[in-house]
């Protein structure tokens, strides 16, 4: 009896056997092949894994976790790349999952990942935190796109990335960014061989920028000297151009008004060509926003200037859009100039919303489907004429405007927006005897000298973008320039914004006289430049 309970209780042999090899084909089926790619939140690329599972049922390609129309066509892309390339294409059901799923992902850079994994999928890949970007043509050639620049320096910026499977072509974008280890690809057949044997051989290319060098103790800035428009062609206006080297010495927010023709554009225009120089991450996150615009940054060391219409929308200005925020003029001025001519034209809402970036040096775009926040660190240039007519400052020509137009005219300039600029100038009219009296050369000079001085204090940024702790720390005044800035104070009645911006005025124009403190001479000088 006892033989047969033994015998009973145990399973056949045969059975034993058929439910290990059970085991390993359910262990078989549980492997799932990932790889790690990006998209774009906003303007910050956050980490998306690609996973591939190939399971028996009805044949089928699908991509699941919030893919936008751009990836669901990536399917077409794959199955035509890997099968003109001689790869059968597995009769199996297959699920790309993006992970995370609760993200909106976009982008056509994700079609080389979703290839690999589909070439693969008899082989278990193990790489930790390879990215791998690339477009597919119908033909297996891997293409570069729009976005990957900016995927791949904000992935480097949040300290991401080491390593990344990207396009031969778009290496002449991407050696501008060092600590990556890039390996080049052109075909799809070449990036399927390397995963294979895992000869992960990074491009040697680095970029090298056609610029001077600025060395300020342990940092380096690169200064492109490129004059497009001389100051020389600028004759008279010594007052506006004294202030437009104040401004550009210190990034100052400045504005000029005066009669039309009277040289306010021809100094905006100059204006670019002798701000201080970049860092490299300053480069970068300028050619970075011109990506996002859809145009192909020539990376030289010098700073953008934008010039909108007064007819432009507050969305081309600010960035917008219903379904997904896009940049506008103001971040594609970041580290550089926003000129704004014939001012008081632009729309209310624009010029009340541009305190903002003024203030903070930062944009905030909501939507009910997106928000992005962008960094907008801008130079404000203003310029408009005193009247709507233009004529109200001439000596020869006279104002066709009543009191009532020109005082419209003016109130559409609020004074909490002015209170955001720091050099006011009143433009001079131009005479027969005007003379040109400084180029744009010599002001660059100056300039430099002037932003070397800054940065050997320790500042991290210039004067007229320190922060209030920052005015105390660096803008420290002589006895004799404390007693005018009181007696100011008293007399104009100076808000706390005001007094800052004469400090910062001020300590600029001493390190234009290569003054260590801010003498009376130099806050007197910064006074004059004063709204009235």
């Amino acid at each position: 009896m006892s033989q047969n309970n033994h015998s009973g209780n145990l399973p056949p042999k045969e059975k034993i056997v058929d439910n290990s090899a059970k085991k390993n084909r359910i262990k078989k089926k549980a492997i799932v092949n990932h790889l790690t790619c990006a998209t774009l939140d906003g303007l910050s690329a956050k980490i998306i894994e690609v996973e591939a599972t190939f399971t028996k049922g009805l044949p089928g390609f699908s991509v699941v976790g919030l893919a936008s129309s751009d990836i669901q066509e990536a399917k077409e892309r794959v199955k035509s790349a890997l099968l003109t390339n001689d790869f059968i294409f597995p009769p199996l059901k297959i699920t790309v999952n993006l992970s995370p799923s609760d993200l909106k992902k976009t982008g056509t850079h994700f079609d080389l990942s979703i290839a690999l994994l589909i070439a693969l999928n008899k082989k278990s890949i193990e790489e930790e935190r390879l990215f791998v970007f690339g477009e597919l043509g119908l033909d297996g050639r891997v293409k570069s796109s729009s976005t990957l620049f900016p995927i791949v320096l904000s992935l480097k910026e949040q300290g991401f990335l080491k390593r990344a499977i990207v396009p031969k072509e778009a290496m002449k974008h991407l050696s501008h960014i060092a600590g990556v280890d890039f390996i080049a690809v052109e075909t799809l057949s070449e990036a399927i061989e390397l995963l294979q044997n895992k000869n992960f051989k990074a491009s040697t290319t680095q970029f090298t920028y056609n610029a001077e060098k600025v060395v300020v103790g342990e940092d380096v800035y690169y200064d492109t000297v490129e004059i497009e428009s001389d100051f020389l062609d600028v004759k008279g206006q010594s007052v506006a151009k004294k202030a437009a080297l104040i401004a550009a010495a210190g990034m100052h927010n400045y504005m000029m008004e005066g009669n039309p023709g009277c040289g306010k554009s021809m100094i905006a225009k100059r204006l670019k060509d002798i701000l201080p120089p970049l860092r490299e991450e300053d480069i970068l996150s300028i050619a970075k926003h011109q990506f996002l615009d859809g145009t192909i940054p020539s990376f030289k060391a010098k700073r953008p200037m934008r010039s909108p219409h007064h007819t432009a929308t507050s969305a081309s200005i600010f960035g917008g859009g219903s379904h997904k925020a896009r940049i506008g003029e103001v971040a594609l001025a970041h580290n550089g100039m926003l000129f704004f001519d014939e001012l008081p034209h632009f729309t209310k809402n624009i010029l009340e919303a541009l305190r903002e970036p003024l203030q903070d040096r930062r944009v905030n775009i909501s939507r009910v489907n997106s928000k992005v926040e962008y960094d907008a660190d801008i130079m404000f240039v203003g310029a408009m004429n005193p009247c709507p007519c233009g004529n109200a400052l001439s000596k020869k020509k006279s104002c066709r405007c009543s009191e009532q137009e020109i005082k419209r005219y003016k109130n559409r300039l609020s004074d909490p927006f002015l209170d955001r600029i720091d050099l006011f100038v009143v433009m001079q009219e131009v005479s027969s005897t005007d003379k040109a009296d400084i180029s744009s050369k010599e002001m660059k000079k100056q300039v430099n000298r002037a932003f070397i001085a800054q940065k050997k204090r320790g500042q991290v940024h210039l004067n007229g973008k320190l922060r209030e702790d920052e005015v105390e720390k660096f803008c420290m005044l002589s006895d004799d320039a404390n007693k005018i800035l009181f007696s100011a104070i008293e007399r104009f009645s100076l808000s706390h914004r005001s007094i800052g911006s004469i400090k910062k005025v001020a300590r600029t124009i001493a390190d234009l006289d290569l003054s260590s403190n801010i003498e009376k001479r130099h806050l007197l000088e910064a006074l004059s430049y004063r709204r009235r």
